[in-house]
């Protein structure tokens, strides 16, 4: 179970590293096409589900092995890939819904979402590896 715990570990960098360098050029789009927008979306979506999952099996997996901490870490993780999965996801799609190519205020909204997500992301990465050089595997 320790080789599932640390195979889901690194997943899960690999998942958050994917997602903080691939979804940076994007800022590049204008985000003012249904085609940008529904690509970004599904970026998003894609990203949450794979860090749900993958946090989700990392905890459990820490948790059999007897490391609690670890295992609460990554629980935090899955919960707080949920919550911002409804949050960006659900936002964009209202966004979506209404916004086109001469909306600038659903534009920019659309955007901030973007730049936040990709922040928590920063910030949840950057904790993450932080808090596993101060835990023993």
């Amino acid at each position: 179970m320790l080789i599932v715990a640390l195979i889901s570990t690194v997943a899960l960098l690999v998942w958050m590293g994917f997602f903080m360098m691939g979804s940076l050029p994007l800022l590049i789009l204008k985000h003012d096409t249904p085609l940008d927008s529904r690509f970004i979306r599904g970026l998003f979506n894609v990203y949450y589900m794979a860090l749900m999952t993958t946090a989700t099996v990392g905890a459990l997996s820490y948790g059999l092995v007897g490391k609690p901490i670890i295992a609460l870490a990554l629980a935090c993780i899955a919960v707080l890939g949920f919550a911002a999965r409804h949050w960006f996801v659900g936002g964009m799609d209202a966004l979506r819904s209404t916004m086109t190519a001469d909306d600038s205020a659903a534009i920019k909204q659309f955007r901030r979402l973007h730049i936040t997500g990709m922040l928590l992301n920063v910030v949840l990465l950057a904790g993450f590896c932080v808090g596993m050089t101060q835990v023993s595997l």
